[in-house]
Parts: structure tokens; C-alpha cells; sequence
């Protein structure tokens, strides 16, 4: 009777660490928190269904408008970025891009200085956010690439 038991123990744990594979596979882990972060560990995390992240484009309003990432918020201005800032929480993730990733830096360090704990740049931007097959939104989106909810907007 014991070899018994211990043979449905094997079995239940080579079962075990199957199934872990398989869900390691189909579902991998999130992405490590970076200062600098490719936009495919960005769009991982998206993909991997994480959405407790906020992305902030601080490219002048006219630019934001042709074509951003999806679900970006606009911080172009002062002004802009004032009032965005106020309403996230400062532990929140947060991934920065801009015209270059020097701006993005730069806005990601001011951040960083108003008490923001977890900031990152988005490297390459908008262009490595669309090389990765992120989706985007605007008047200039790749129509393949563009939020499902951006265009039920557009159409009605």
C-alpha cells in the first residue's frame, strides 16, 4: 500500500511540474522594471494581460493626434504634464516617450524628482512601440495596428 501511495505522489508531481511548463509557456512571466525598457517588454506586459501601467507621450498635442501608442496619455505642455502628474498615484508604473529618448529621459527624470518611484523610458519610442506590433491610435495609425474601441470611435 505505500509503494502505492508513492507512486500516485510521483505521478501527481511529474503532473505537476508538466503543467508548469505548459503555463510558463503559454503565459510567461512579466518583464523586470527598467529605467530604460525595449517596447517589447512593454507591449509583454499588455499582451501578458498587466495593465496596472500608465504611458505618458510627451510629444506637442498636434504629433500626439496623427498617431501614438494606444491608451497613451498626452503630457506635452507644462501645463499638461501639471495636471497628469497630479492624478497618479507615485508608486503607479510609468513608461515615458517622446520625440527622442533624450526627451523621454529628461521628462522621465522630472518625474522622478516629484516623488514618482517606478519610471521608465520607453526606448526607440513610437517607432519601436510599432516595430513590436504594438497597437496604435490617431489619424495616421496603421490601420492594422490601431485600438479596436479608437476605431468604434472614428466610425460612430
Amino acid at each position: 500500500m505505500v509503494s502505492g501511495i508513492k507512486l500516485i505522489m510521483s505521478e501527481a508531481q511529474n503532473a505537476i511540474e508538466a503543467a508548469q511548463e505548459i503555463v510558463t509557456e503559454v503565459s510567461p512571466a512579466p518583464v523586470e522594471f527598467k529605467n530604460v525598457t525595449p517596447a517589447t517588454d512593454v507591449k509583454a506586459r499588455l499582451d501578458w494581460g498587466e495593465s496596472a501601467f500608465t504611458i505618458i507621450d510627451i510629444r506637442d498635442r498636434k504629433i500626439y493626434n496623427e498617431q501614438r501608442i494606444a491608451g497613451a496619455i498626452p503630457a506635452a505642455s507644462d501645463e499638461d504634464r501639471s495636471r497628469v502628474y497630479q492624478t497618479l498615484e507615485k508608486e503607479r508604473d510609468i513608461y515615458v516617450y517622446g520625440h527622442s529618448d533624450s526627451d523621454a529621459k529628461e521628462a522621465a527624470q522630472q518625474l522622478a524628482e516629484d516623488g514618482f518611484k517606478r519610471v521608465s523610458i520607453i526606448e526607440g519610442g513610437l517607432a519601436a512601440w510599432a516595430a513590436a506590433g504594438g497597437l496604435t491610435e490617431g489619424r495616421n495609425a496603421t490601420p492594422d495596428k490601431m485600438n479596436p474601441d479608437f476605431v468604434n470611435d472614428i466610425v460612430e
